[in-house]
């Protein structure tokens, strides 16, 4: 198996190789002057089986024609079996039509993906689990939810533990974190969005009163959503404000994210390098998160 990084996440996908104690594929993108951009695959791939690594976050776009590009140039390179290993799926949010005469994307981009010629997809909490019916290639999406719950087990044990989730969309993916956490109860935000990008808490449904309370969310864009949710459940009896920002290490960060004394991040380099192994070998990746 070979791997090979795009800018998305060098330093993830420096990670996964020297998990997986694979150095990463020789190659170079570059852009022209109009800022096409140009990848050049620098060691022989006939015959392999190659993960592509590559988050499409910000800038998004550029990040996603990058992805399509390696992919073709290893299909053109003759590689035998080729996996995009998609951190964060953008356009994950556009996912239904959300009004009159508005785009499915992520319908789009994941037509683009296999267009491009890969042979099956590896991805990360996707925003929504029919994305992965999207695809008319085999796509995996693992869960960042036990390396989540070991985090928290491992610095704050599991005693007056509450898994709050800062809207109804989400109860299915904070129940699995609550499940992992010796069965932690559950609170529900209920929100009104207003417009896009802005929040409007509310109610608490359950009773957070004294509890330390751990708010779940797989994307955080503006964080009103969560700091909105964190004032409501202030309002409600939980002891302090938000703590803490734990996020997973799916994008590469920023100078802000980096210098932010209250943001900490994990790696999901392990998990990722574990599924891409199993991919390799076609045993099972679901076995993972028993």
């Amino acid at each position: 198996m070979k791997i090979l990084a795009g800018n998305g996440n060098p330093d993830l996908a420096q990670a996964i190789g020297a998990y997986l104690e694979i150095p990463l594929t020789q190659a170079s993108v570059r852009r022209f002057a109009d800022e096409e951009i140009f990848v050049e695959i620098h060691e022989n791939v006939r015959g392999e089986d190659v993960f592509v690594v590559q988050p499409t976050a910000a800038p998004a776009n550029d990040n996603l024609m990058e992805l399509l590009i390696c992919i073709d140039a290893l299909k053109r390179a003759s590689a035998r079996r080729i996996t995009a290993v998609v951190p964060y799926f953008g356009y994950a949010r556009q996912d239904r039509k959300s009004g009159s005469r508005t785009p499915i994307s992520a319908k789009l981009v994941a037509n683009l993906i296999t267009t491009a010629g890969a042979d099956r997809v590896l991805c990360l909490d996707l925003h929504a689990g029919q994305i992965q019916g999207f695809f008319d290639i085999p796509t995996d999406n693992l869960f960042a939810a036990p390396v989540m719950a070991a985090d928290i087990t491992a610095r704050m044990g599991t005693d007056d533990l509450m898994v709050v989730s800062p809207d109804v969309g989400g109860v299915v993916r904070a129940r699995a974190l609550a499940k992992r956490l010796g069965n932690a109860p559950l609170a529900i935000v209920d929100k009104r969005r207003e417009r896009p990008g802005e929040s409007e808490v509310m109610n608490i449904i359950g009773d957070v009163a004294g509890r330390r309370c751990i708010l779940v969310d797989d994307i955080v864009d503006s964080a009103g959503t969560l700091c909105n949710a964190g004032a409501a459940l202030l309002e409600a009896g939980d002891g302090s404000a938000l703590a803490e920002l734990v996020v997973s290490d799916s994008i590469a960060a920023t100078a802000a994210v980096k210098a932010a004394q209250k943001i900490r991040r994990i790696t999901i380099a392990p998990l990722l390098a574990e599924a891409m192994r199993r991919t390799a070998e076609e045993s099972s990746v679901s076995s993972l998160f028993d």
